[in-house]
Formats: structure tokens, C-alpha cells, sequence
């Protein structure tokens, strides 16, 4: 059974399985889940816990299987939990989960409760994970940009508070987005800050603005969603973050020429007649990528992705400490030359100044 975090307080409410899975990258939303399933099963009586994480390939299995075999002197029941944090339990660990999975429905005295971070596919295909979904998986996927702001809304709403309704209130939102973007616990203590704050009811931008800090977090590969959406405001504040985070312009600079050479590829592979589904395959082009390569190539000719490989090609010898002509000598402003020149061909105009702030 697999449900999302959203649906874990319902099923808990109506009792607890023998096994749990919590899968998922973010870990305020991961620690979060784990915590509900401790909560419930601690009201249910599983008063003990053991814990063990899995720090390598020498870790001792036989302990976690003796732990969920072993009866306590002091409690009657027990949550065993395992932690595995690379994702990769190895052979004695793909045959121990397989174990603790099967005898876990036949328990009651023993909850199995197993983190693992999100997998690949060939994990999730694998036969240990197939067997830990004979309990019930809490698959937790990361917050999209898109949807932080409603996400701040739910969480500020369940501290009754709110902001003002209508665009004022959507301006206040996305204001707070983009200032905890890709940092979800810094979001979520700056919204339980807002509730020390102030008390419950209305929050108007201006207490908004003066309570909530810029704690952004930026990753490159984000930077590659918000070219390919044609967001030129997005990139600039992203190219500024990286910058200031201290990010290393060769691969800032790697991933945009990949996007750059990726669709041209692709461009390449639908010239010659064959489909876009199997273009994008063939070039391992899936996920939300998939969807944003799928809306912006018929805005993208050979000649204009030529254009952009070529401007690449520059901008790669000037983070190398080249000087070309008609180009900043500053690798972060050639890097957001060719970033903008890249989002203007999806969709949105670029501001009409290139540039990173220092």
C-alpha cells in the first residue's frame, strides 16, 4: 500500500500496520512522517524502540533481525527502526529486509519502521523494496516550486493564520516563496516564527517582509527547470544565489550547455522522423525535464540551438579565464548571457540587461 503524506494521519487513525516504508529526499517532510508513525505507535502501546542505521557494507544485519526477533524484560512492544541512508542495503541487506517484511504481518508485538532517500528505478525494481511493499510505503516527493506558496498557505492555516485574500495575498506568497526556496525546514521555522510573531488571524505583506529571512537554497539543477520554463526573473535571483552560496561556474556552466546539447540531439532525432517520446528516451530526457523539453522544442530550430551550442562553446573558455570579444569577462555574467539567451527562446522575455549581481 503506498500513500503520500497528506493521507498518513487518516490511515493512522484507523491502526497501525506491522511494516512501514518512508521514502522520499526532504527531510522535514521525511522526519515528519517518521515522527507521526512513532506518535501513533506510542499510543498504541510500542513503548521501546531500537535503531539502527546503515553506515556501510560491513553493517551487521543479524542485529536488526535479532532485534525484531528479541522480547524486552520491560515492554510487550516494540518499534525497530532502520535507517538507510545511501538507499543500497547491499546482498545481506536485500535478504534481511525480504525477512523482516515477511514476518512482519505476523507480528504485532514488533512495528518495522525503514527510511530509505528517494530511489532509482533499478531500486525500485529490486526484490527487497518489492517485498517492503507488502506494508504500507510513505512515498514523499519534494515540494515544487509551483506549489510552495500553497504550501506555506496549509502550514500557515494550520497555526490560524492566513494571508489577505486575493493578489495581495498571492504577491505575499510567492514574496515568501522565493525567499525560502529549496530550504524546506528554513520555510517551515520561518512559518513557526510568523506564529511567535504575531498572533492568529490576517498577516499583511509588510509583517511578512520584515519577520520572514532570505534563506534560499539553490541547486544547479533547478537552475535548469527555470531556464527551460522561460522564467527569466526566477533565473537571474538563482544565478545571483549560486553566486553568493559560492557554486562552481564549470558546473553551472555544464549544465546548461547539457540542456543545450540534449535538445539539439532531440531537435536532431524528430528532423529525421522519429518520435518525440523515443528522442526523448534515447536521451535519457524523463521527469519534469521530459515535460519542459516536450514544450519548448517546436520554439527551438537547428539553427537557433546551433547558435546556442556555439554561444556554449564561448562561454565554456571564458569560465576557463579566456577573453572573447562581445562577451563580459566575468564568467558569471557570460554565464548568465547565455542562460537568458537560452530562456528567451522558451517562452518569456529576458530583462533587458544581462548581468549577476556581485
Amino acid at each position: 500500500m503506498q500513500i503520500n503524506p497528506n493521507q498518513l494521519t487518516a490511515h493512522l487513525r484507523k491502526g497501525l500496520a506491522g511494516l512501514y516504508t518512508v521514502q522520499g529526499d526532504e527531510p522535514l517532510l521525511v522526519q515528519e512522517a517518521l515522527d507521526a508513525v512513532r506518535s501513533a505507535a506510542r499510543a498504541q502501546g510500542y513503548s521501546e524502540r531500537e535503531a539502527f542505521t546503515v553506515a556501510g557494507a560491513h553493517f551487521d544485519w543479524s542485529a536488526v533481525l535479532a532485534a525484531r526477533q528479541s522480547q524486552s524484560l520491560f515492554a510487550e512492544r516494540k518499534i525497530v527502526e532502520l535507517h538507510i541512508p545511501g538507499g543500497k542495503p547491499g546482498k545481506d541487506g536485500s535478504a534481511a529486509l525480504q525477512q523482516l517484511a515477511q514476518a512482519a504481518p505476523h507480528d504485532d508485538s514488533t512495528l518495522t519502521l525503514v527510511s530509505l532517500p528517494r530511489l532509482d528505478k533499478l531500486s525500485r525494481d529490486s526484490a527487497w523494496f518489492g517485498a517492503l511493499q507488502h506494508g504500507v510505503t510513505v512515498d514523499i516527493a519534494p515540494v515544487d516550486r509551483n506549489a510552495l506558496p500553497a504550501w506555506i498557505a496549509q502550514r500557515l492555516a494550520a497555526q490560524d493564520q492566513r494571508v489577505v485574500v486575493g493578489e495581495e495575498g498571492q504577491r505575499t506568497l510567492q514574496f515568501f516563496a522565493d525567499r525560502v526556496e529549496g530550504n524546506l525546514l528554513a520555510a517551515h521555522q520561518e512559518v513557526q516564527k510568523l506564529g511567535l510573531l504575531y498572533p492568529a488571524g490576517e498577516l499583511t505583506f509588510a509583517q511578512i517582509e520584515n519577520a520572514v529571512l532570505n534563506v534560499a537554497r539553490y541547486d544547479v539543477f533547478k537552475l535548469s527547470q527555470a531556464v527551460l520554463s522561460g522564467n527569466a526573473l526566477r533565473v537571474q535571483r538563482m544565478l545571483e544565489g549560486l553566486r553568493s552560496e559560492g557554486e562552481a561556474e564549470v558546473l553551472v556552466h555544464y549544465t546548461l550547455s547539457e540542456d543545450i546539447r540534449a535538445l539539439k540531439r532531440v531537435r536532431d532525432a524528430l528532423d529525421r522522423g522519429q518520435p518525440l517520446p523515443v528522442a526523448l528516451r534515447e536521451q535519457r530526457v524523463w521527469g519534469p525535464r521530459e515535460q519542459l523539453f516536450a514544450r519548448v522544442l517546436p520554439q527551438l530550430s537547428p539553427t537557433t540551438l546551433a547558435k546556442l551550442l556555439q554561444q556554449a562553446h564561448q562561454v565554456d573558455g571564458i569560465v576557463k579565464g579566456l577573453k572573447l570579444p562581445d562577451w563580459p569577462t566575468d564568467p558569471w555574467q557570460a554565464l548568465a548571457q547565455l542562460a537568458l539567451a537560452l530562456c528567451r527562446r522558451c517562452g518569456h522575455n529576458a530583462p533587458p540587461r544581462f548581468g549577476v549581481a556581485r
